[in-house]
């Protein structure tokens, strides 16, 4: 005697069947994406790190240079001391900064510019860095 199953129950369980693979499949679907935005997470974080690696060491190089030549400038010009040192290493990069801005376009900056606008800045400064060091 052969035993004839009916088309839907043979039905049911490939549909059954099927929803079970697909249930799996978004299951590790979302593992996989999960994954991906953890990994995307460290990258940018070691990016981050790196970053701010190479900008400590940017900032020791220019601390390190801004020393010696405080340095061997006032071993060679006597008389200068490292508060004429710097004035004159402030002064320069802001006829630097003027130059480069006059060779770019696009660009807008409004500086107080005159006889006493480098000194000025120099006094604010240091006076920013006095109340600074006050705290």
């Amino acid at each position: 005697m052969k035993v004839l199953l009916p088309y839907w129950f043979f039905n049911l369980s490939l549909i059954s069947i099927a929803s079970q693979r697909l249930r799996e499949a978004a299951a590790e679907k979302a593992e996989a994406e999960k994954i991906l935005q953890v990994k995307a997470a460290e990258a940018e974080a070691e990016s981050k790190y790196l970053s701010g690696l190479g900008v400590a060491k940017q900032r020791k190089a220019i601390v390190d240079g801004l020393r010696d030549t405080v340095h061997v400038f006032s071993e060679e010009v006597h008389g200068a001391g490292p508060k004429d040192v710097m004035d004159l290493l402030l002064l320069t990069q802001y006829f630097d900064m003027i130059r480069d801005l006059g060779h770019k376009r696009n660009n807008t900056l409004f500086l107080p510019h005159g006889p006493r606008a480098v000194d000025q800045l120099r006094e604010d400064l240091s006076h920013t860095f006095s109340l600074g060091k006050k705290k």
